[in-house]
């Protein structure tokens, strides 16, 4: 997801001293970042993963300055340094300001050729944004009883008549009348996973293709998928993104490192574009970067179709409880749950994310996060989440702030071993998909109604 300090005096994670320790005993082996295990020396023809380091800054503060500066700041910020994806120049620019860079691992994973040869994926078995919308095809094909799919938008080269795609929402459910209709009328309470809103973060849209299949496959075959097919609407947007993972499958041995959107902005490379988890229209902050940064918000609130077909078909089919003024809270008549996959830090991050501020809703709230732990044995967080940075104009708190809706953050994946990073080995997904499988149910079943003590 990768996160930016939003403020110099944001608070410091507040970690047990025992997991502080591992966690400096693995920076110091050349551990805590992505990569391989002995962190070898860089591929200086490529990005890789480095820790940048200051004598007389602290950490967040030294993050802040360099995302300003148009590096590229990962999440998992630590006494050690600011984690950076960069160039091997780029690290040495660094050490001729004066800081001190250390190399953490490589940015990209072994995959099997056999597998990369495999139609519509790429990287080892990753499915491209073409290959999701066949797929979501087949689906409904498949089980007219059980999956609807709509078109809720364009993205951003589809609308200037560039190529580009439709942005697609799949509904799965028992389907009744009524069921499925972009309304907010209709009986079933709503759960939806929405995946790859940041292009790069590959684990994600494979978990709601997998989400997908697993629901109709075992619906009258496993007692909880079935009493929740029937009782629940499980929406899923897979990319919502696909121009930006047009650009990252582009290599299917190498993938580029694309977070934002593809809007021609006049920036080169993967600075190309608007990052969309902060172009909401719920405080959208103009400081969160300049153009050509990881971070930058765009021009205006909401000013990417991406993000205005989000924002109306989740205005669509969730009822809005919440009064309008910042600070209140959503009724206990609200229902409906809402997931944006991320990745990666482990982390369950429940709302608020633009401000440490208490949401009204922060009990319920708190004990769904908690509840998705038990399964996928993330920590569970709210705000900077300890990380020295904040996300205004996220659509998790986007859909808290407006609709009352409770909206959650998955960060999937460790910041360590070849399962970390934005570009985790295929292989990965087996462990992901066993660890979050049993949240994203908790997540499903808690749509009935999400605030049972209304605190």
């Amino acid at each position: 997801m990768t996160r930016f300090p939003y403020s110099r005096r944001s608070r410091a994670r507040r970690l047990p001293a025992a997991v502080t320790t591992t966690m400096l005993l693995l920076i110091s082996a050349g551990l805590m970042m992505p990569g391989s295990a002995t962190a070898a020396g860089p591929d200086t023809s490529e990005p890789g993963y480095w820790v940048v380091g200051s004598p007389t800054t602290a950490v967040g503060e030294l993050a802040d300055d360099l995302s300003k500066r148009g590096y590229d700041v990962m999440e998992g910020l630590s006494r050690d340094g600011a984690p950076i994806l960069a160039t091997a120049a780029q690290a040495q620019r660094l050490r001729r300001d004066g800081l001190s860079v250390r190399y953490a691992g490589p940015l990209y994973q072994p995959a099997p050729v056999s597998v990369q040869a495999a139609a519509g994926t790429y990287y080892g078995g990753y499915h491209t944004a073409a290959a999701h919308e066949t797929h979501n095809q087949q689906v409904v094909a498949a089980h007219p009883e059980l999956a609807a799919l709509k078109t809720i938008g364009q993205s951003w080269l589809k609308t200037q008549n560039r190529g580009g795609h439709d942005i697609q929402a799949l509904c799965i459910t028992k389907i009744a009348t009524g069921d499925c209709a972009l309304s907010t009328t209709g009986s079933k309470p709503k759960f939806t996973l929405m995946a790859q809103m940041h292009a790069r973060e590959l684990a994600t849209g494979e978990l709601a293709y997998m989400w997908i299949d697993y629901l109709v496959a075992n619906y009258g075959k496993v007692g909880a998928v079935t009493t929740l097919m029937d009782t629940t609407e499980l929406w899923v947007i897979p990319i919502a993104n696909p121009d930006g993972v047009d650009i990252v499958s582009s290599n299917s041995t190498r993938p580029v490192s694309q977070r934002k959107n593809a809007h021609d902005n006049g920036c080169s490379g993967t600075g190309l574009g608007v990052d969309l988890n902060r172009n909401s229209s719920y405080h959208w902050d103009v400081n969160q970067g300049t153009k050509c940064t990881q971070t930058y918000p765009g021009a205006s609130t909401a000013s990417e179709p991406e993000t205005r077909a989000i924002q109306g078909f989740l205005a669509s089919i969730y009822r809005d409880t919440k009064p309008a003024a910042d600070f209140s809270a959503a009724t206990t008549a609200t229902t409906g749950t809402f997931l944006t996959l991320h990745s990666y830090a482990e982390l369950n991050i429940y709302p608020y994310g633009w401000t440490n501020s208490l949401a009204p809703n922060d009990t319920d709230l708190k004990t769904i996060a908690t509840n998705m732990a038990k399964s996928n044995r993330y920590t569970v967080v709210h705000g900077d989440g300890g990380l020295n940075y904040f996300a205004p104009g996220a659509t998790d708190d986007w859909i808290y702030g407006t609709l009352g809706v409770p909206g959650y953050t998955i960060e999937v994946g460790p910041n360590s071993s070849s399962c970390s990073g934005f570009f985790p080995a295929y292989s990965c997904m087996a462990s992901f998909w066993s660890r979050n499988l049993p949240a994203f149910m908790t997540l499903g079943t808690a749509a009935a109604k999400p605030y049972p003590t209304g605190s």
